[in-house]
């Protein structure tokens, strides 16, 4: 049955897939299947958009800390960077997920289907920089850049590789250091807004096994499966050309927003 706890190391699978594959995660797919699987488990549809979020969120950081270890142990984590991205990045998902609480999850649901279309569009037809490779950005811009990458990744769901990613290659970094940079910001994306979901959230706001709006079983069962469904990922991505990956997976995020729009 879909409402059995197996469904969330299956949604950890395709995340881990696809984080894989294009070096960002699947957050946005990950958080529209929980929309539809939750209220399944005794999730009230009005919060169901709320621990979408949450739980999207909490199983980033350990996704993203298992993709920023790979990347390190290749000399590819630019860390003066993510120090100086990191205060921003926690600031910026603490109010995000502050806001987000605020807000109803129909209008986090618009949110969240704006941004997809956005990413769908940047995926088909947004250019590609090449990153010179030894530069290491730093300074107060770096944090302030920080603050808006955090809070948009807080509201709708996201470890901010799609906006990290293309802000490092346009400051300069070779592709695959931005990409390990970003996985190491993810981290720090991920524990802000994740505690802000669940020290922030009304009493009472999920039923049982949940912590404020993050609820635990699909947190920890799709992180478990990700971080093991990722390799396949990575091996899949040297077997396809990159611009056609990429317009498939702007096929699939028009399908997310289309799917978030039936629900």
């Amino acid at each position: 049955m879909l409402d059995g706890f197996w469904i969330f190391p299956l949604l950890g699978v395709i995340a881990g897939v696809l984080a894989g594959l294009l070096g960002v995660g699947g957050g946005l797919i990950l958080v529209a299947a929980l929309v539809w699987v939750l209220p399944l488990h005794g999730i009230d549809h009005d919060a169901a958009m709320h621990a979408a979020l949450a739980s999207s969120m909490a199983s980033i950081v350990l996704t993203a800390a298992s993709s920023a270890w790979a990347h390190h142990r290749r000399g590819g984590v630019l860390w003066p960077t993510v120090v100086w991205m990191a205060p921003g990045l926690v600031v910026g998902g603490w109010l995000g997920s502050l806001v987000a609480v605020a807000l109803d999850g129909a209008v986090l649901k618009w949110g969240v289907i704006g941004y997809c279309l956005l990413a769908a569009a940047q995926m088909a037809f947004g250019r590609v920089r090449n990153g010179g490779g030894d530069v290491v950005p730093a300074g107060p811009g770096m944090s302030a850049a920080g603050v808006g990458i955090g809070a948009v990744s807080a509201v709708v769901g996201i470890g901010g590789g799609s906006m990290t990613v293309p802000l490092l290659v346009w400051r300069g970094v070779a592709a695959v250091r931005a990409v390990g940079t970003s996985s190491a910001c993810g981290v720090v994306i991920g524990i802000a807004s994740a505690t802000g979901y669940a020290f922030n959230a009304p009493a009472g706001a999920l039923p049982e096994h949940a912590v404020g709006y993050v609820y635990l079983p699909a947190a920890i069962g799709v992180a478990a499966a990700s971080v093991l469904a990722a390799p396949l990922g990575s091996r899949l991505a040297h077997a396809i050309g990159g611009p056609a990956l990429k317009r498939v997976f702007a096929v699939f995020l028009v399908l997310v927003a289309g799917s978030l729009l039936l629900q």
